[in-house]
């Protein structure tokens, strides 16, 4: 079995139903093998499998002390208090002793707390103090920002739930009253009612509805079914959907996986509807007894997540070479080699890019909370890069280009011509349909004149119905007016309707579907679509009664009776929506199962730019190379399946772009698992929400087109910090490196050195909630880390030359150039390296005049201003004998300013020159 198919599953469910924590994503792994998953399940559930598999339904239900009308509420609670809630808690969030631990447990505290135990064993309880605070406020500072960051994203997680509709009794029915069905068959409506329960409520004994594009939300014994066909791929690697039936079956030899009336928890439901009872949940699934027995792996990572990775071994290699070396040139040079190792270790610590991981969790989690308040709930934390980063974004039409307020405009005969029947057809069809959700039945049934002739539940009588599926287009519901026949009436798109019929009825009269008669019913549909009005076809034969139950193979024969058609009119955001979507570099493309001249009226209306629409039938034929330059040429694709969709979101993809795709409904969510980013909505089905990395509580292009600024923000903010890091860090290279060789002492002392790079840190904390310039978030931002290399050694030098002229400076100017003075040599480095490595922050942020034309968040801003007067205080103040450090004379503060105006001027003069030759990202 290809294992890929059971890691994705598990991360997405993870990620759905939040049952971990946003900086560890959990993927399945074998614990024994690298190439197949174990179908073996712990003795009781296998137990439990079998007893519910070889029993009647209403001996499971006997089993779970339940009935078909479902648990009471108090004995759901009771079950619950006792078995749990249902979640698979392979990661639990960390107890706040573990988070502070792990908080502690850095090289720059490790490092701390060395140096704080050897100045307690030479008596230097001064030192001791000062360095114990800073391990106390950079541990309880990392510790405060990630737990944050995780409430924040915990916070998100819980605005998006999932929910399983459950069968609850009414007050007054009778608990030991279980109806009957027909031919054994449980029926579809009992007495019980129904309600809708986040699925982590869910207990053993309760009756769960399934419909398609439901995830299965524990595992449970199919009890009735009609055409119920559930993907397992996630589970066994099968790419077909494996049908459910509800009789008793025995344990096969192949495995659990493989009785054909138990639905799993992770599966999902892709055409017919069930009734089943929850058997297991939470660890005591398949789900969780195989989450139970892996270990942690990561996803393959983003190219965001790459390239972050790249720049920190780089950093990393850099302090291997590095400090080495200046051990070994310090400790030949000045012949104290404990001295000198506390010093390489400093400097190992300060090129440890230690806060890279909280500053990129601070902003992501930052811009994900922004991002809530514009109604936008990021499931995946990394995933606002490649929002930012999006430039095509493929959308469905209705609903998103639409209002998707749809309601019943027309209902006519085969000629076009009102028709009360075609009304009264439809209103059954979509009444008794209890499979896919649907707009247009709820459409149908706001016509409530229609239920009160009818009276369905008085003068019809529900059969069989079967289910729609994206294959035939249509569904069919067999009811019972009077009990000497049965009527099929089946409803669905023109063709695939049209495709099973055999006549048409005009009033009392019914001929044989002849092509001239096909052509003139096209002409028909045609015009009403030419109105921006979606078609339905609604078709019926009449049979003699029988026991057996229906299915496809009985839609044959129709008769054509007519048409219902919907209108959704225009959003009137929509157009300045896709403008401003336009402006921003980001192309739509609109990806529709819907009729071309609908969708093409409905474009237009909008603004939405059309260089023809290519339709699904085309697609077919075409090869992916072919498709890769026609995808380029249209942004509009019609009469699309599933498949389709999924393919043109893959040849984009190749093409280069990086793509959004937007969607609902059960057809969307191979395309939502393809692109670079899915997005959905709250009330899509579970399936496209499971699949989702974004969700939208309101479907807008609008507050879409909102998301993606803040997306480009946040990776602005994000960037800021990676370029300042490795441009920062390479610079201090060269300057330890000139120190070591040519200075007869440390040029900074091993606590000074860790006191200098927790101000640096601290400084840069409030990078998050910078103000980012409009021209950055005018284009989609990708990930480029060859860019960083090149801003790394364009602007590390620059740092390096105003050091020297510091060391020069203090050499010659101020005479400290013996060991005896090197307290001042070192005070002096000290102010300077913190002033120009805080001020770098504001050099990079911007690819204009800082300050001037462009100003940097009050957060950021303060925090400079305040860690520069605790750099300048440390030194001048009382406590510079605890750092071992001195005051400065009055003349180095005007020399300091002249070399930070060089420093800044030297800056902005090589950022033109960047600028100019690269671009600024």
């Amino acid at each position: 079995m290809n294992l890929t198919f059971l890691k994705e599953l598990f991360a997405s469910f993870v990620r759905t139903h939040g049952f971990g924590r946003h900086f560890r994503r959990l993927l399945l792994l074998d614990s024994l093998s690298r190439t197949t998953v174990s179908r073996e399940l712990p003795a009781e559930l296998g137990d439990t499998l079998a007893a519910a598999a070889s029993a009647d339904a209403e001996a499971v239900l006997a089993q779970l002390g339940s009935r078909l009308g479902g648990l009471s509420q108090e004995q759901a609670e009771s079950i619950r208090a006792r078995v749990g809630l249902n979640e698979v808690e392979h990661e639990k969030p960390l107890p706040w002793w573990i988070h502070l631990w792990i908080s502690y447990r850095n090289p720059f505290n490790l490092l701390l707390t060395l140096l704080a135990a050897i100045s307690w064993l030479t008596d230097d309880l001064k030192a001791t103090t000062v360095i114990g605070s800073m391990v106390v406020l950079s541990t309880l500072l990392r510790f405060w920002q990630e737990a944050k960051a995780n409430e924040a994203a915990d916070g998100l997680r819980a605005m998006v739930t999932t929910t399983a509709t459950v069968m609850r009794p009414n007050p007054s029915e009778d608990p030991a009253a279980v109806p009957e069905g027909r031919n054994g068959m449980l029926p579809h409506v009992n007495p019980a009612r129904r309600v809708e329960l986040p699925i982590r409520l869910l207990v053993p004994g309760d009756v769960v509805l399934l419909s398609a594009g439901d995830m299965v939300p524990a595992d449970c014994r199919v009890l009735a079914a009609k055409d119920l066909f559930v993907s397992q791929a996630a589970m066994t690697g099968e790419s077909m959907p494996v049908e459910k039936f509800a009789g008793r079956r025995t344990i096969p030899a192949a495995g659990p996986l493989e009785l054909d009336n138990v639905v799993f928890m992770g599966t999902n439901v892709v055409s017919g509807s069930a009734t089943a009872a929850v058997l297991v949940t939470g660890n005591a699934t398949y789900f969780g007894a195989l989450a139970s027995r892996v270990t942690a792996a990561d996803r393959a990572p983003t190219s965001f997540q790459a390239g972050v990775n790249r720049v920190s071994w780089l950093l990393i290699r850099f302090m291997l070479v590095m400090a080495p070396l200046v051990l070994l040139i310090n400790g030949v040079t000045k012949g104290d080699w404990m001295e000198a190792l506390l010093f390489a270790l400093s400097i190992a610590v300060g090129l440890t890019p230690e806060m890279l991981p909280m500053i990129v969790t601070s902003t992501l989690a930052k811009g994900a909370v922004v991002m809530s308040r514009r109604k936008v709930i990021v499931k995946r934390l990394d995933a606002i890069q490649n929002f930012g980063a999006m430039d095509v974004l493929c959308t469905d039409k209705t609903g998103t280009l639409t209002q998707d307020r749809i309601f019943l405009s027309r209902h006519v005969d085969v000629w076009g011509e009102e028709s009360d029947e075609v009304l009264a057809m439809a209103y059954l069809n979509s009444y008794y349909q209890t499979g896919l959700k649907n707009l247009l039945d709820v459409a149908v049934l706001d016509h409530v004149e229609v239920h009160q002739e009818l009276n369905p539940a008085r003068n019809y009588r529900k059969v069989d119905e079967i289910p729609f599926d994206f294959q035939r287009r249509r569904m069919s519901v067999v009811v019972s007016e009077r009990e000497d026949h049965h009527e099929l009436i089946c409803k669905g798109a023109v063709e695939e309707v049209l495709s099973v019929c055999a006549r048409v009825r005009h009033g009392a009269a019914t001929e044989p579907l002849t092509p001239g008669l096909l052509a003139r019913i096209r002409a028909v549909t045609a015009e009403l679509n030419e109105e921006g009005l979606r078609v339905v076809a609604v078709a019926m034969k009449e049979v003699p009664p029988r026991e057996e139950p229906y299915g496809v193979a009985d839609e044959l024969e129709l008769t054509l009776i007519g048409y219902v058609a919907f209108l959704d009119p225009p959003k009137e955001s929509t157009a300045p929506a896709i403008e401003a979507l336009a402006e921003h570099g980001v192309a739509v493309k609109v990806l529709t199962g819907d009729n071309e001249r609908v969708t093409a009226k409905i474009c237009r209306e909008v603004g939405l730019q059309q260089r023809g629409v290519l339709l699904g039938s085309r697609i077919e034929r075409m090869s992916d190379r072919e498709l890769a330059e026609e995808v380029e040429r249209h942004d509009v694709f019609a009469r699309l399946t599933p498949t389709q969709k999924e393919r043109i979101v893959r040849v984009l993809r190749s093409n280069g772009h990086v793509v959004g795709f937007m969607g609902d409904g059960i057809n969307d969510a191979p395309a939502l698992r393809t692109a670079d980013i899915g997005i959905s909505v709250d009330t899509a089905v579970d399936i496209a929400k499971e699949a989702a990395d974004i969700i939208l509580l309101e479907k807008s292009l609008m507050v879409l087109e909102e998301g993606v600024l803040e997306g480009r923000r946040t990776f602005a903010n994000m960037l800021k910090y990676i370029k300042m890091t490795a441009s920062s860090n390479f610079g201090n290279m060269f300057s330890v490196l000139v120190a070591s060789a040519f200075i007869p002492f440390l040029p900074m002392l091993p606590m000074q050195l860790l006191v200098l790079n927790l101000l640096y840190d601290i400084s840069q904390i409030a990078i998050p909630f910078d103000r980012v310039d409009d021209e950055l978030v005018r284009r989609p931002q990708r990930w480029n880390p060859g860019e960083i290399g090149r801003f790394m050694v364009y602007f590390g030098p620059v740092s390096s030359i105003f050091d020297i002229t510091t060391f020069v400076m203090m050499w010659f100017v101020f005479g400290a150039g013996s060991p005896d003075r090197q307290t001042l040599f070192q005070s002096g480095w000290f102010i300077e390296s913190l002033m120009t490595q805080t001020l770098v922050v504001h050099m990079i942020r911007t690819q204009k005049v800082p300050f001037l034309e462009s100003r940097p968040g009050t957060p950021l801003l303060v925090t400079t201003v305040l860690i520069m007067a605790v750099g300048v205080f440390l030194p001048m103040g009382p406590l510079a004998h605890y750092f071992k450090l001195q005051a400065l004379p009055v003349l180095f503060f005007p020399l300091l300013a002249v070399t930070l105006l060089g420093y800044m001027a030297l800056t902005q003069l090589m950022k033109s020159h960047y600028r100019g030759r690269y671009g600024w990202q």
